[in-house]
C-alpha cells in the first residue's frame, strides 16, 4: 500500500448541529489552526450548518460528514453543493453516506436497494449535472436508480470558477471502500475503526479500488474521526474516559460494525452490548469496554503528549484527522494539540 499522497495531515474538528453555535465554532476552528470543520446528518440538516461557517471563516474547508444521500435525490444536492461551492469560494467538500435500510425506508420514507450500485449511480448523476450547470450542455443521465434529463436555462444556476465540489463516501465495509477508491476524492471512515482494521481491511479495500480505476493514492483522501482520551486533571481524564468507552459500546451494540469486532476476537461482546442497548443501560455497556479496547479506538494521552500519539497513530495512512477531544479542554490545550499535529510530521508507516 503506498503512503497518503498529499503530504500534510489536515486536521479537522466538527460543527454543532445547532445554527445558533456555529458561527462562534467556524471561528474558533479557524483561529486555533484547524484545517477544515464538518458538519453532520443526527439531529439536525447537516446543508445548514456548513453556509454558516463558511459566512464566518475565509480559510476553512467546509463539509458535510455526512449527508444521507439516500434521503434525497441527485439534483437536490447538485443544487445544494453548487451554491455552497460557490459562496464557500472553492472551500465546499460535499460527504455522502448511504445510512442503513430501517433508516431510508422507515424514517426517510425512500427506496433502498443494492447500495453500493446505487451510490455509484448517485455520484455520477451529480457530475453529469454539475457538468451541464458548467458547460452549458444538454443533460441526458438515464441510470437504473436515477433519470436526469430534464434542463432548461431558467433552472441551471450558472457557470462558476471554483470547479466542482471534491465529493467524499462514507464507508465501512469493503465494496464501499472500494468505490471510495474507484470513484470519489475522499473516503470518511468511521471512528469505530482500529489501526489494525485500517491496515488489514480499509487500506487493502481502498487500494482494489484506485487500481480498478487506475487511480493513485493521492487521488482519494482518507479521513477519520479518532477518539481522545485526554484532560488537564486526573478528574478530567477519567470523566474523558468514561464518556469515550461508552461511545465506543453504543458503536460496538450495532450488528453493521462487528466485522471490526470480529478481527480483534471481540465479536462475542456483541450480543451483550446489543441487549444491553435494547434496555437503556448506557452505563453498563460502558464498563465492559476495558483497557485495551479503549486504547485500540482511542488515544489516550495527557494533553502534552496527544499530538505525538495522534501523529503516530496517522502518519503514512491518514490525510485528514478528526480528533474527538473532549468538550471540556479549555482552549489553550485545544490550541496546542491542534499546532502539536500541524507543526510536525509523523513517520511514514503505521505504529500502533
Amino acid at each position: 500500500m503506498n503512503p497518503t499522497g498529499t503530504g500534510d495531515l489536515k486536521v479537522d474538528r466538527g460543527l454543532p448541529g445547532r445554527l445558533s453555535d456555529v458561527p462562534r465554532a467556524a471561528r474558533d476552528g479557524e483561529r486555533h489552526g484547524y484545517d477544515g470543520c464538518w458538519s453532520g446528518e443526527i439531529d439536525h440538516d447537516p446543508f445548514l450548518p456548513v453556509l454558516l461557517a463558511a459566512e464566518h471563516t475565509a480559510r476553512l474547508q467546509v463539509g458535510t460528514s455526512v449527508a444521507v444521500a439516500f434521503a434525497r435525490n441527485p439534483m437536490t444536492v447538485a443544487h445544494l453543493g453548487w451554491d455552497l461551492q460557490a459562496y464557500s469560494q472553492g472551500r465546499f467538500i460535499l460527504g455522502l453516506g448511504t445510512q442503513i435500510r430501517p433508516h431510508i425506508e422507515k424514517r426517510f420514507s425512500m427506496p433502498w436497494s443494492r447500495p453500493v450500485a446505487r451510490m455509484r449511480e448517485f455520484v455520477a448523476a451529480l457530475r453529469a449535472i454539475w457538468a451541464s450547470w458548467q458547460e452549458r450542455t444538454r443533460l441526458g443521465f438515464d441510470g437504473e436508480f436515477y433519470r436526469h434529463t430534464l434542463m432548461t436555462s431558467m433552472f441551471a444556476p450558472a457557470p462558476q470558477p471554483f470547479g466542482f465540489p471534491k465529493v467524499f463516501l462514507a464507508a465501512v465495509g469493503e465494496s464501499m471502500t472500494e468505490l471510495c477508491g474507484e470513484i470519489a476524492d475522499g473516503m470518511h471512515a468511521h471512528a469505530f475503526t482500529t489501526p489494525r482494521y485500517l491496515r488489514e481491511v480499509t487500506l487493502p479495500a481502498l487500494q482494489r479500488g484506485l487500481n480498478r480505476a487506475g487511480r493513485c493514492r493521492k487521488e482519494c483522501q482518507l479521513s477519520l474521526p479518532v477518539f481522545v482520551v485526554t484532560g488537564e486533571t486526573d478528574v478530567e481524564m477519567a470523566a474523558a474516559a468514561s464518556a469515550t468507552r461508552r461511545q465506543i459500546a453504543f458503536y460496538a451494540s450495532t450488528p453493521a460494525y462487528r466485522p471490526v469486532l470480529e478481527l480483534h476476537g471481540w465479536a462475542a461482546l456483541q450480543p451483550r452490548l446489543h441487549a444491553l442497548s435494547l434496555r437503556g443501560e448506557w452505563d453498563a455497556m460502558g464498563a465492559l469496554i476495558d483497557d485495551e479496547m479503549l486504547d485500540a479506538f482511542s488515544v489516550v494521552a495527557p494533553v502534552a503528549d496527544v499530538a505525538a500519539a495522534l501523529r503516530r497513530r496517522c502518519a503514512g495512512v491518514l490525510d485528514r484527522v478528526l480528533p474527538a477531544l473532549p468538550p471540556t479542554l479549555g482552549e489553550a490545550a485545544v490550541t496546542e494539540i491542534v499546532a502539536g499535529l500541524r507543526s510536525q510530521p509523523g513517520r511514514a508507516e503505521l505504529v500502533r
